[in-house]
């Protein structure tokens, strides 16, 4: 047959195995992470049966990917206005942020001073004969003072469209900050009033979507291990299999021993429960390898695990782009060791650390999305005075390994929450130890929700509270009775999105998506 006929009859295959998945859900309610993993290995089987002839149901993972990345921005930005505006005070914000930031440098530490062991105990790249690529294009790598300039938002518009994630989400702290430093007085609550209802509106609305999204996670992960199979050349592989194994030998290790021991120690949690919760989202990491396109993922996850909404939003989407122990430490750190036996050169034990350091420098401000690891080996390359073309004799193996290196970038900022959770002593213990169940529609929030919406329940936050209606009590009767009529409609949404999103949603059909960690529950 043709190649396009091939291409047609794979198609077919693929449909009918989602069929297979959808039966999985809807009529034997099979539970979204193992309908993950089953995706997993028919993604395997069609890549391998179907060699090169994947280009048609490549498409599905794509547009599944373009979707899923076209929810961040808007999802982060009323996700984090939302959840600080709750918090009430700037000193837990600024502890949760500097336990935020430690622990994800720590991570790429770690996972550095890892690689650079393995790579000179194995000698990596030490008799390599490979030349050069003629003509290979050189990254042009932002100096330390522009990286750090670029942290912070510019253009909104233009920050969203390259998917800068940390501008934005400065910029949502900044007008989350201004909402509760402007709430301080009566009069200043009741102006802002409007602004609060509107951001919690729509974090239930994007999270809604959200949840539409993932629940095609399952199909998307068919497709795009599909996809990564069947385009694998094992020719080129042979001559940097040292390479490749010594970089998933050290990823494996700061994902099962390394991370697992800082939670255990710093969190004093069973990293067992660790693994439960975050499955799911390491799927889809490895197989989307796209940080920023697993952050919807990831916070669902953190969620089910007991972290709640405000550390998961924050630490998921500022781990997208700071730290990244698979890009910017394993990575950046063994092309280095493989650039510098390959020239025989002899570098000192001080000039091995300084590799370590750089790599702790250019972890900071990475973009979390496909080609990152490229962007910061060639960021240390330049820094260390390493010729830049030999980052280009990997590519053959470097998507193979983005796979693994985006599940431990992934891992590392899950890691991260759970312990800045377990810190402000916020994580709910009895969902990470599954003490007891957690769907998409229970309420995951700090606060605990009195009552069904429509009841008279004044369960509210902090934030709702200084913009409920009763502030205008001590104005004259005729202007409490004037603000009172007007307000009323207000106060009603603002006591419907004191709510969680899951709660807000209950009832919408979220077993309907796909998404639901148990049977499907009949309304």
């Amino acid at each position: 047959m043709s190649d396009l006929a091939w291409n047609w009859v794979a198609l077919a295959v693929t449909v009918v195995l989602f069929a297979g998945l959808a039966w999985l859900s809807r009529r034997r309610h099979v539970n979204f992470s193992i309908r993950v993993i089953v995706a997993t290995a028919l993604g395997i089987a069609v890549g391998v049966a179907f060699k090169e002839h994947v280009e048609f149901v490549a498409a599905f993972g794509e547009v599944w990917a373009h979707a899923i990345s076209a929810i961040v921005v808007p999802l982060l930005v009323f996700s984090v206005i939302s959840s600080i505006t709750g918090l009430g005070e700037s000193v837990r914000l600024r502890s949760i942020g500097l336990k935020t930031v430690f622990f994800l440098l720590l991570n790429t530490f770690t996972a550095a001073t890892i690689t650079l062991g393995l790579a000179i105990v194995f000698k990596v790249g030490s008799g390599f004969s490979g030349a050069q690529p003629a003509g290979a294009h050189h990254k042009v790598v932002p100096g330390v003072l522009d990286t750090l300039v670029g942290l912070f938002p510019s253009n909104f518009v233009l920050n969203w469209s390259q998917n800068q994630v940390v501008p934005i989400v400065i910029f949502a702290l900044i007008l989350a900050i201004a909402f509760n430093e402007a709430s301080r007085t009566k009069r200043g609550a009741q102006a802002v009033q409007p602004f609060k209802v509107i951001a919690d509106a729509g974090n239930v609305v994007l999270s809604k979507a959200t949840q539409i999204i993932v629940g095609f996670t399952p199909y998307a992960t068919l497709s795009l291990i599909a996809a990564a199979v069947s385009n694998s050349v094992v020719s080129a592989l042979v001559p940097l299999v040292s390479v490749l194994v010594v970089a998933y030998i050290a990823l494996i290790l700061q994902l099962f021993i390394v991370q697992p021991v800082i939670l255990s120690a710093a969190a004093h949690l069973n990293p067992i429960h660790f693994f439960k919760a975050f499955g799911p989202a390491g799927v889809v990491a490895f197989t989307s390898e796209s940080s920023i396109g697993t952050i919807p993922v990831t916070v669902r996850q953190l969620k089910r695990g007991g972290v709640p909404d405000d550390v998961a939003s924050f630490v998921a989407s500022l781990g997208a782009n700071l730290g990244m122990p698979g890009c910017a430490g394993v990575w950046p750190v063994l092309l280095a060791v493989f650039a510098v036996n390959s020239q025989g050169l002899n570098y000192s034990f001080g000039q091995y650390l300084l590799l370590i350091v750089l790599a702790l420098l250019v972890s900071i401000g990475t973009v979390g999305v496909p080609g990152t690891a490229t962007v910061t080996a060639t960021a240390l390359f330049a820094s260390a005075g390493l010729p830049v073309s030999f980052i280009a004799v990997t590519q053959p193996i470097s998507q193979i390994v983005d796979m693994g290196r985006t599940a431990v970038n992934v891992a590392g900022a899950a890691n991260t929450a759970f312990i800045v959770a377990a810190s402000e002593h916020e994580l709910d213990k009895d969902l990470y130890y599954q003490r007891k169940p957690w769907d998409d529609e229970d309420d995951l929030g700090s606060q605990p929700v009195a009552s069904a919406v429509g009841t008279n329940a004044q369960t509210v936050s902090a934030s709702a509270a200084t913009v409920s209606v009763a502030s205008t009590s001590a104005t004259d009767e005729s202007s409490a009775n004037a603000a009172s009529a007007a307000a009323a409609p207000a106060s009603n949404s603002v006591n419907l999105l004191s709510l969680s999103p899951s709660a807000a949603l209950e009832g919408t059909g979220g077993e309907a998506c796909g998404v639901s960690d148990h049977g499907s529950s009949k309304q």
